[in-house]
């Protein structure tokens, strides 16, 4: 079976992704720095997931680090496709360090497409973002002009995609870019919505809502994202293609949704909307049904009963973690 380099292998999408890749008798070379951009024994509560699998390896690497980079990819044998899940995440957080997110998000893919260049790999997967279509008509189609990030998530998410086209045009490697949107499930960021408003709901703490509540989202569930990752791994050329729900949501109804499913009420310190986010995003899918047979199975309503079960089960350790 393909070997395959999954980085951001802690993170919530790659280890979604290499879970199912494992699952299917894919060998899986993980990699992920291990930060601390939100608590770690999440990713230690994931990773421990991973590693009960015999075709799982292992390594704390930073894809900023080439030389380490490198020395893997001499001392690993051949690799068939890497999939790139590494990135530092969060609008708001980029406006305060943009420095570390071009680093990883731009430089750390400029690194894997060198060694895609170097060692012969075939196929580069590039996890990307919705944040990219700020101001323009839903829903979101792959082929809009995406020149006018808003924040610098959106324009490092940009400029790895840029490069990736680069290295398409120039050495021929097949390239799919995802562009995520909204994703959530069972053990996700603490520092995305879902997540954080079932803790505060369930704890009787204020949610902290930007707006009034009415922007939307695509929100799109961690199953369905893992499966269309894997799909792309077919020979594509290269392609941008859009991950979604295909559905969006007000966050009043993401949240009327969690009161339900906890039978408590929420408290809600509305604050002004921030410039960075967007009002709201909407997935084109036709594309990912089209080139991967892919389209989203599980619905929001379900989506957050699953969550809203997982944390119940796990409530006793993640109380503990700060977000």
């Amino acid at each position: 079976m393909p070997r395959v380099v999954v980085t951001g292998a802690a993170g919530f999408i790659g280890w979604k992704t290499s879970e199912k890749l494992l699952e299917r008798g894919y060998e899986v070379i993980g990699l992920d720095n291990l930060d601390g951009y939100y608590p770690v024994q999440l990713k230690m509560w994931r990773l421990n997931r991973l590693r009960g699998f015999k075709r799982f390896k292992f390594y704390e690497l930073d894809v900023e680090n080439f030389e380490a980079l490198r020395i893997l990819f001499e001392e690993s044998g051949p690799i068939d496709a890497i999939i790139n899940l590494a990135a530092r995440a969060g609008v708001r957080a980029s406006v305060e360090n943009p420095w570390i997110y071009f680093k990883t998000n731009a430089i750390g893919t400029l690194n894997l497409l060198e060694l895609c260049k170097d060692f012969g790999v075939r196929k580069f997967i590039l996890a990307s973002s919705s944040s990219v279509y700020a101001g323009h008509p839903m829903p979101f189609k792959e082929d809009l002009p995406v020149n006018s990030p808003i924040s610098p998530y959106a324009a490092s998410k940009k400029a790895a995609e840029v490069c990736c086209y680069t290295y398409h045009h120039l050495y021929g490697v097949d390239v799919s870019v995802l562009r995520y949107f909204t994703v959530y499930g069972p053990a996700g960021r603490p520092d995305m919505s879902v997540l954080k408003f079932i803790r505060r709901v369930d704890e009787g703490r204020p949610i902290t809502l930007y707006g009034d509540g009415t922007q939307r989202r695509d929100f799109t569930y961690i199953d369905d994202i893992a499966e269309g990752t894997i799909r792309a791994l077919r020979p594509l050329g290269y392609e941008i293609i859009n991950l979604g729900g295909n559905r969006p949501y007000e966050l009043k109804y993401l949240i009327a949704l969690i009161e339900r499913e906890l039978g408590k009420k929420a408290i809600i310190d509305y604050k002004p909307f921030q410039r960075t986010d967007m009002r709201h995003t909407w997935a084109d899918i036709s594309k990912a049904r089209r080139l991967l047979g892919w389209e989203p199975k599980v619905g929001l309503e379900e989506g957050v009963r699953r969550t809203v079960k997982w944390y119940l089960k796990n409530r006793n350790w993640l109380v503990k973690l700060s977000f």
